[in-house]
């Protein structure tokens, strides 16, 4: 991506809680679904949640919307896989979503997921809505910067792109995994999608219009599924903002190893007690190891 992934909170608010789950729910009992946009998002936004409840013994399970077919390739010896470049074997980025699979899998492992699955795998595939783009799945929406300073898919956005996609069909998808998973707290982004990537705001409102979905059966075999808690994560934290904060604390090794595992994306630094790491813009950014997230939604 051109622009830099948000990291997310950075301190705790006055009354913050430090927990994801409702009250009472026993954390070696908890089930958690997180919801990204691209591989890599979960590990710079999510991995201390992530790995805390792991360690726990939750279940934690993330679903990812797109293979990230879009990003831009740090690596030289591995910038052919970019779309655009020379060499790539493709337009559409199936390349370097491939490759992109096998990165999700070392950062799962490094932050104890007990599942993941894309959109368009079960359990996140609703049949009866299937996808209209024929492809079976969403890619990744590229993005630029439009003349009113707000991000928008790239010009040669994919028919096949998340943002391409009728918004209730998304959502239906999502629906379904938590149907199967009935999560206790589901986390994904707020409604700005932190920094604006239209990926992250597509995928924001397919999970807000999913547990609404969720929670009545989509057929007579479903059983419905009214999620507790959903949570959006924080990318800057506003002192004035009064709904409930949670924050949770992690381990930076733990992170840089899930961020590390990226390595198109993202180059930490040499030093491992060093926190900064840049990604294909190349600016200085801190990892963040206190994440911060708002309450969206509390069911009734």
């Amino acid at each position: 991506m051109v622009d830099p992934k948000y990291p997310g909170g950075g301190h705790a608010t006055e009354g913050a809680v430090d927990s994801l789950l409702p009250e009472g729910v026993d954390p070696a009992r908890a089930r958690l679904l997180f919801v990204h946009a691209h591989p890599d998002d979960e590990a710079i936004n999510t991995a201390c949640a992530t790995s805390h409840y792991s360690a726990l013994g939750a279940t934690t399970v993330l679903l990812t919307m797109t293979h990230g077919e879009r990003g831009e390739v740090i690596p030289p010896a591995l910038r052919h896989l970019e779309v655009g470049q020379p060499g790539c074997p493709d337009t559409d980025g199936t390349a370097l979503g491939l490759y992109r699979v096998a990165e999700l899998a070392a950062a799962a492992a490094a932050v104890g997921l007990t599942d993941r699955f894309y959109a368009g795998e079960p359990p996140a595939v609703d049949p009866s809505v299937g996808f209209a783009n024929g492809a079976g799945r969403y890619v990744d929406s590229g993005m630029s910067w439009g003349p009113d300073g707000y991000a928008r898919p790239a010009a040669d956005v994919s028919p096949a792109a998340l943002t391409a996609a009728a918004p209730e069909e998304a959502a239906a998808h999502v629906a379904a995994a938590i149907r199967a998973l009935q999560p206790h707290a589901v986390v994904s982004y707020a409604d700005d999608g932190g920094y604006g990537h239209p990926d992250h705001v597509a995928t924001h409102r397919a999970t807000m219009r999913a547990v609404e979905l969720a929670a009545t059966a989509a057929d007579a075999t479903d059983e419905p599924w009214d999620v507790p808690l959903t949570w959006g994560i924080e990318s800057e934290v506003d002192p004035e903002d009064r709904r409930p904060q949670a924050a949770l604390h992690g381990d930076l090794a733990v992170k840089r190893a899930a961020m590390g595992a990226h390595a198109t994306q993202i180059v930490l630094a040499a030093d491992p007690s060093d926190p900064s790491y840049t990604m294909s813009n190349g600016v200085p950014q801190r990892i963040n190891t206190t994440e911060t997230f708002r309450l969206l939604r509390r069911s009734r």
